[in-house]
């Protein structure tokens, strides 16, 4: 069964020792330091019990593919089965009836203040403090296909905020759309809920995609929805936290810095300003945090398994004996990519290079293996590249492709991102095809024979 809702998870969490509290008093300001901590012991998400304001913040929920497994109630060996058959049968989401618990408070006029939720400032670099989990619900102004979205909100005054939407993400496109048509673009920005919308917010789709309908897939169950106060726009009725906002599209302010995806921060620049209209919450919500930058943190889990299944799905169109795939979360997730595949004919492998390279995730590597090396392990994968290639004949390098997301070794970053490039390296790392190769030296049976002094020492 799907989870209910947010603390339904943490409960989950705790249960297999995956959530820490911590009731001493912790300053906002060192909520990022505490996490790196944590990522140094263990990964566990932590909740902040004692953080100044009167609402507790969990962080570290997405920060490994441990919890992400947990999200899905699935295994390393059923997971990407299982998300490809829930992207193939979407469910509709259902309206609740009545009050919904996201609605327990409403707090709309002078009373707003978001500044009574706990929003770290993870460095003293960043912009400001920041809300990086939130997910922005939004609709097309013509179509109103509902849309749902990360997006980093800087936090500005007690009723406003800043964001970053870039223009090919579709809550760009809705803005742009809502600016031609003449339309105050209105959305809500939603905090705490179950955590297959956030792994839903990363799958690779068309811009016409109901995203309640594929988390309703997803999660086998229909995304219960209530509508908001302020607005015409739907959120998950469990939601710990709605935030309803206006965007002023005629004003700006410099957003940014803040450490993105790439481990580097990107430069503040001129971005929107939207004015809070309502907040609903739950009784006693639990707010959340979520540490951006270096790899590997929350972000690049939330990205991997959704962009591998979604890029499986994309390449198994074309080349069907494609069997796994990997994106590494230490890479940014899209900058490089593990393919194995068992080839059908020669030169197969290097059209798979080819097809990753010109795919919408933009890798900067693109490494393809036979199937017995799992793409999974890197040791496993450099041992291919070791002795299964001649860089000579298996090495490609294309130059002049469009660059990655935030990339900082780009040609020239301070282009505007339609006129930016990069290259990209394949490697063919399969054995030749038809041809004899010496034999792989392992031990047979090892999977099967019993020891268990090892199970038992300590």
């Amino acid at each position: 069964m799907p989870y209910h809702d947010f603390r339904q998870f943490l409960g989950v969490l705790r249960q297999h020792g995956e959530l820490v509290d911590v009731n001493r008093p912790i300053a906002l300001s060192d909520v990022g330091k505490a996490l790196k901590q944590a990522y140094q012991k263990g990964r566990p998400a932590v909740c902040f019990n004692d953080n100044s304001t009167e609402f507790p913040l969990v962080c570290g929920v997405y920060s490994d593919r441990k919890k992400a497994l947990l999200a899905f109630q699935a295994d390393d060996k059923t997971i990407l089965q299982q998300v490809l058959d829930g992207l193939d049968n979407p469910i509709a989401p259902i309206m609740v009836n009545g009050d919904a618990p996201c609605h327990e408070v409403v707090i709309t006029g002078d009373d707003i203040d978001i500044y009574r939720f706990p929003i770290p400032t993870y460095s003293p670099k960043d912009g400001g403090p920041y809300i990086t989990p939130g997910i922005v619900v939004s609709k097309d102004p013509e179509t109103g296909v509902p849309d749902i979205g990360h997006y980093r909100i800087l936090i500005l005054g007690k009723d406003m905020f800043s964001f970053s939407a870039q223009p090919f993400h579709r809550f760009g496109k809705n803005l742009a759309k809502c600016q031609k048509m003449g339309v105050t673009p209105k959305a809500a920005l939603i905090i705490g809920v179950d955590p297959v919308l956030a792994y839903t917010c990363q799958v690779q789709v068309h811009d016409q995609t109901n995203d309640w309908e594929v988390a309703g897939g997803l999660r086998g169950a229909p995304i219960e929805l209530t509508k908001c106060k302020t607005c015409d726009i739907e959120v998950p009725a469990t939601a710990e936290v709605v935030i309803e906002f206006e965007v002023d599209m005629a004003k700006t302010v410099m957003e940014g810095p803040l450490g993105e995806y790439t481990g580097y921060y990107t430069p503040a620049s001129l971005k929107p300003v939207a004015r809070i209209t309502a907040i609903t919450h739950r009784k006693k919500p639990i707010f959340q945090g979520l540490l951006t930058g270096k790899p590997v943190t929350e972000n690049h889990i939330l990205k991997q398994i959704p962009f591998e299944a979604s890029f499986l799905k994309t390449l198994k169109r074309q080349f069907p004996t494609v069997e796994a795939i990997s994106v590494r979360a230490s890479a940014g997730v899209s900058f490089y990519v593990v393919v194995a595949m068992n080839q059908r004919f020669a030169g197969e492998a290097r059209q798979v290079i080819l097809a990753a390279m010109s795919s919408n995730i933009r890798p900067k590597w693109v490494v393809v293996v036979d199937p017995d090396v799992d793409v999974h392990s890197s040791s496993e994968v450099e041992w291919a590249m070791a002795f299964r290639t001649q860089p000579q004949r298996d090495v490609i390098i294309v130059d002049q492709i469009p660059a990655g997301p935030s990339d900082p070794s780009i040609d020239d970053p301070t282009k505007p991102r339609p006129f930016r490039t990069a290259s990209s390296i394949g490697i063919d790392a399969t054995k030749p095809y038809g041809k004899p190769f010496s034999e792989v030296a392992d031990v047979p049976g090892w999977e099967d024979f019993e020891m268990p002094e090892l199970d038992d020492r300590r």
